[in-house]
């Protein structure tokens, strides 16, 4: 296994740490509430990231997104950067990656993923809809040359960063993958744990366009797509991690209590070491999941690794951040509680460690059976 970054990756990563950590300020974070930081999500597309990123690979995608977690950035990059540009990269048709990357790519469309509740929507196929190319976009009535059409029904109870999206990719009972103009749907708004901009999605007869080929199997991509969307999740909380362990280090090291640094005692040193040991294995298992997937080796099983140390060690860590400052840390405001909100959120949203460990188990016996 070599992890070490192309290039191009290490490029990529630099550029977005300068941006991130120019613009992603504590008071333009607070200014921007739960929703995107339009001059942040402005200066990515500009500086050409998002459009990097079918370039860069999900290893490459991984080393931004932990450049977005140092800093809890309020930009959708995980979401329009998985559900989009990758999910559209792995499984779209020529005609669809023509017409539909080079808007995710300029930042001019956003999309978001409601894969997670497959259950949850029904789709109802429309034969012989594949008539001209509708709206940049997809999704119309008409629908672009060749795509299977269908009308999707049903409720999605969360979506992350729904609110700044104009496209959703939608899993349906039968986990085939939809591309819907927000637009064309109904969206609640929704509070969670992070400020994220979250939206309950509400699906009735909303036209929809299959990603990839009209022939394609139901079910054709999705634990694809599921697996990377864990993946690269998993790397925006080990960001968001050791964002929470840097600002921890530095209060500790500069304050002090009974003429000594906070950072002298051994409790303290044990705890930092701790986290540090957690992030560490945050970001060797999403690297060697990404990195395989990128390499065309089998990722299935390294994936819910990754996923399983986000969630329980990134539980650890967001909570040792909050604690190692003590009584700073009960306070809403103060910057360390973002990487704590943002933590307990990327927890529910990959799925709590019991439930990851249950499927990886699963797994290894069928693999075995096998």
């Amino acid at each position: 296994m070599d992890f070490t970054p192309t290039d191009e990756q290490s490029a990529a990563r630099g550029l977005a740490a300068g941006i991130f950590g120019d613009l992603a300020t504590p008071d333009r974070l607070a200014a921007a509430g739960t929703g995107t930081d339009p001059t942040l999500w402005r200066a990515l597309c500009a500086a050409g990231l998002p459009a990097a990123v079918p370039e860069i690979g999900l290893l490459g995608l991984v080393l931004l997104l932990e450049e977005q977690g140092r800093t809890t950035a309020q930009t959708p990059f995980a979401t329009s950067g998985v559900h989009g540009l990758l999910a559209l990269t792995m499984l779209g048709t020529d005609e669809q990656r023509a017409r539909l990357l080079p808007g995710l790519g300029d930042g001019t469309a956003v999309a978001t993923g409601a894969i997670a509740e497959p259950a949850a929507v029904r789709a109802e196929a429309l034969a012989g809809r594949a008539g001209r190319a509708g709206r940049t976009g997809g999704g119309g009535r008409g629908g672009p040359g060749g795509a299977a059409q269908a009308r999707l029904s049903g409720t999605v109870a969360w979506v992350p960063w729904l609110r700044d999206a104009t496209h959703v990719l939608v899993a349906d009972s039968g986990r085939a993958l939809w591309w819907v103009r927000v637009a064309d749907a109904e969206t609640v708004p929704v509070e969670t744990t992070a400020p994220w901009a979250a939206g309950r999605l509400v699906l009735d007869a909303t036209p929809a366009e299959r990603v990839g080929p009209a022939h394609a199997p139901p079910g054709a991509g999705y634990e694809e797509v599921r697996a990377v969307a864990r993946i690269a999740f998993a790397g925006l909380q080990a960001g968001v991690c050791a964002g929470a362990l840097a600002r921890a280090v530095e209060h500790t090291t500069t304050r002090e209590q009974f003429g000594r640094p906070l950072a002298a005692h051994q409790g303290v040193q044990l705890r930092a070491a701790d986290a540090h040991m957690d992030v560490e294995s945050m970001r060797l298992t999403v690297y060697e999941a990404a990195w395989r997937y990128d390499e065309g080796l089998p990722y299935a099983r390294h994936a819910l690794t990754a996923a399983w140390w986000a969630s329980e060690a990134g539980k650890r860590v967001v909570h040792t951040g909050q604690h190692l400052h003590g009584g700073l840390g009960a306070d809403l405001e103060h910057p360390v509680h973002r990487h704590f909100l943002w933590g307990r959120q990327l927890d529910a949203y990959l799925g709590c460690g019991s439930e990851v460990l249950a499927e990886l188990g699963a797994l290894l016996a069928e693999e075995g059976a096998a």
